[in-house]
This record gives C-alpha cells, sequence and structure tokens, in this order.
C-alpha cells in the first residue's frame, strides 16, 4: 500500500528557508571578507603571525559561506528519475565540505605558528591595529550568535557550523588582543605559541564538525519526539488498537519518509481498512510534513474470547526479560496450533539475538504444542 502524496511548492520557486539560508550565507561572506581585509593588513604591518592566521581564518569562513549557498541551491533541485527522494542530503555533504576546510585551515595554521616559532619574528603593534582587532572580535560575537541561531531556526547544519565557527574565531581573535598585551606589558612575545594553540583549537573543532556530519550521513536515530507524535497520532484514530514499527527515513532536513504498522481487528474489512491508510497518511503529511509510504497491518483477535488469556500469559512470560522492551502483533491460530508475534528488544541489551532467544525458549516451553512465528523487531526512537 504505498502512495506517496508529495508536498506542493510554487513552481520551482526557491522556498522561504532557502531564501533565509542563501541570505544569511551572503551576511557571512560581507563580514568575513571585510574581517579578513582589515586583519591581513593589520598583521603584515605588525608582523603578528596570529593576526595572520586568523585573517586566514576569516577567508575560510566566506568560503564556507559560499559552499553552504551552492550546497543549499542543490538541495532544493526537485526530485527526477535518478533521485526519486530529491537532493535533500546535498546539505549534509556541503556541511562535510565546511568541516573539511576548517580542519585544512587548522592544519595549515600549526604548521605555520611551528615555523614562526623555531624563526620569530617581533611584532610590532599599533593603536590603531589593535582597535581593528577589538571591533572584530565584537562583529563576530554578533555575527557567530546570529548565524548560529539561524542555522537552529531553519534546520541547517552548514548555518550552524558556520556559526560555530565564527564564535570560535571571536574567541581566537580575543586571545591576540592579550598576547598583544603581554608584549606591550612585558615585551615578551607569545605570538607564535598563541598561534600553534589557535590552531589546536581549529584543529579540533573541525574533527567535531566533521564527526558530527559523518553521523549524520550515515543515519543517526529517529528524532524521538517526532516519532513518538507520529506513533501517538496514528495510534490515535478511531480502529486502530496499536501503531509500532514507526521507521523514519531522512532524506535532507525536514524532508522525511516512512512507514509504520498498524493494528486492527480482524473483522475490519477491506473498504474500511483502504480508508483508515488513507487518512492516516493524509493527517501524518499534514501534520508532520512526514510521507508514509507504507502501512502494514497486523490483525488482531476478535472471534475468541480465549485468546486474550493466551496473549496476557505470552506478555507476562517475554516481558520478564529486562531487554524486551514490547510484545505486539499477537495472533493465534487455534486450529492450526501456530501464534506469531513481534518482540521489541532493547539496544542495551548485550547480545540482543540471545534475549531473544531465550524470551522464545521460555515460551515454546510454555505452549509445546505450538508453532511459534517470532520476528524480533527494533525500535528505532529507542532514547
Amino acid at each position: 500500500m504505498n502512495r506517496n502524496p508529495e508536498p506542493q511548492t510554487a513552481g520551482g520557486k526557491e522556498t522561504t528557508r532557502e531564501k533565509t539560508i542563501i541570505r544569511t550565507s551572503i551576511t557571512g561572506i560581507a563580514a568575513n571578507v571585510f574581517l579578513a581585509a582589515f586583519k591581513a593588513a593589520v598583521g603584515l604591518l605588525t608582523h603578528s603571525i596570529a593576526i595572520v592566521l586568523d585573517a586566514v581564518n576569516n577567508i575560510s569562513d566566506a568560503g564556507s559561506s559560499l559552499i553552504t549557498i551552492v550546497g543549499t541551491k542543490l538541495a532544493g533541485k526537485e526530485p527526477d528519475k535518478k533521485h526519486p527522494f530529491g537532493y535533500g542530503r546535498i546539505e549534509y555533504l556541503s556541511a562535510m565540505i565546511i568541516s573539511v576546510i576548517v580542519l585544512y585551515a587548522g592544519v595549515t595554521s600549526f604548521v605555520e605558528s611551528v615555523k614562526q616559532i623555531i624563526h620569530p619574528e617581533t611584532p610590532d603593534y599599533s593603536a590603531v591595529s589593535l582597535i581593528i582587532v577589538a571591533a572584530a572580535v565584537v562583529v563576530k560575537i554578533l555575527l557567530g550568535h546570529y548565524v548560529k541561531s539561524v542555522g537552529e531556526r531553519v534546520h541547517s547544519d552548514s548555518l550552524i557550523n558556520s556559526g560555530k565557527d565564527a564564535v570560535l574565531d571571536s574567541v581566537i581573535s580575543a586571545s591576540t588582543l592579550a598576547a598583544a598585551g603581554i608584549f606591550l606589558i612585558f615585551r615578551v612575545s607569545l605570538e607564535a605559541w598563541l598561534g600553534a594553540v589557535i590552531s589546536l583549537v581549529i584543529i579540533r573543532s573541525g574533527v567535531g564538525m566533521l564527526r558530527d556530519t559523518i553521523s549524520q550521513i550515515l543515519g543517526e536515530q529517529n528524532d524521538p519526539e517526532l516519532a513518538r507524535n507520529i506513533t501517538q497520532t496514528v495510534a490515535g484514530f478511531p480502529g486502530v488498537q496499536g501503531a509500532y514499527d514507526l521507521v523514519l527515513n531522512n532524506y535532507g532536513p525536514d524532508a522525511w519518509n516512512g512507514s509504520i504498522h498498524i493494528e486492527v481487528p480482524d473483522s475490519c474489512p477491506a473498504d474500511r481498512l483502504d480508508q483508515l491508510i488513507r487518512d492516516i497518511q493524509a493527517a501524518v503529511f499534514q501534520r508532520y510534513h512526514v510521507i508514509l509510504t507504507a502501512i502494514g497491518i497486523y490483525s488482531a483477535n476478535t472471534k475468541d474470547a480465549e485468546v486474550a488469556e493466551t496473549q496476557q500469559k505470552v506478555r507476562e512470560i517475554v516481558l520478564a526479560h529486562p531487554h524486551v522492551k514490547q510484545m505486539h502483533a499477537f495472533y493465534l491460530l487455534k486450529g492450526e496450533k501456530a501464534m506469531r508475534f513481534d518482540l521489541v528488544i532493547s539496544f542495551d541489551a548485550k547480545d540482543r539475538r540471545a534475549v531473544y532467544a531465550a524470551a522464545v525458549g521460555d515460551v515454546q516451553k510454555a505452549f509445546p504444542d505450538y508453532r511459534l512465528q517470532v520476528t524480533m523487531d527494533t525500535d528505532f526512537a529507542e532514547e
């Protein structure tokens, strides 16, 4: 039962989200190019390796913003035959490229700092140069918080990474001011050593960004709150006795497809079931902008009162095992001496298959005459 209600777009025009990301990125490019020019001039005039590296870092930030724009535009392409789920994951790739740029900037800065430690140069600060650097600190703090807040609002990892990097840059610029103050007061130059420390901080930041982005590309756990809300919505429909096995697949920020199983009475006619599935798909898409491409069916016994007693006994047996979180999809065929159900085994178990085997074994001991069909299931939104 696959139906794919696609979100409607305004004739291929940029969405509000895309416009916001692009506008914010352009602001970042302008600010970073402006700051880089002034810092480079100050660094060269004062022979300050730390300020020069800070200027280089601003240029890399401008490049990151440019990549964010390109990635956002490509991610907004309409789905086609080759990529029917769209191009939204390109945003994750652009975030990864930004992480690599930050990491590269940190490594190259560290190399230059080591060279400066071996062959030091005496800095020559002026009041004007220090005022420029101080102003840059304020600008980067404001820019970083602005870009990060916008990124969180529109769910853009590229903007969030750029915002974090900008805040880190403000710390770096502030440290160059501190080094200048130490030199002017004590005549001790810490420029090269400070440059090395700055470089290590940049490298650490780049590695963290890269790790987070790769984790997203590999496929992280579903958003627990979103999964919980969808499951509750589906289970709340009249005639649905339970909603299970929700799987959400992410194809870019705010682009989700998924599937779910519902348990309904075995007396439910096909025409009513068809309408129920359509209503569930429409409601989930309208409320959460998630496309349920498939809704599976579990039938619940309603024709034999003894089944409920057997089901409760099986439930008690399997839930006695600590890592069995849930039993669902229970159905009993008395005439054929067969029962089927699903067991949800927690990821906290050291050996999930061993827990499954033990639980099934206990049920088989309690019902030796029955043929069991038991599926080991997973809660993809487990917290």
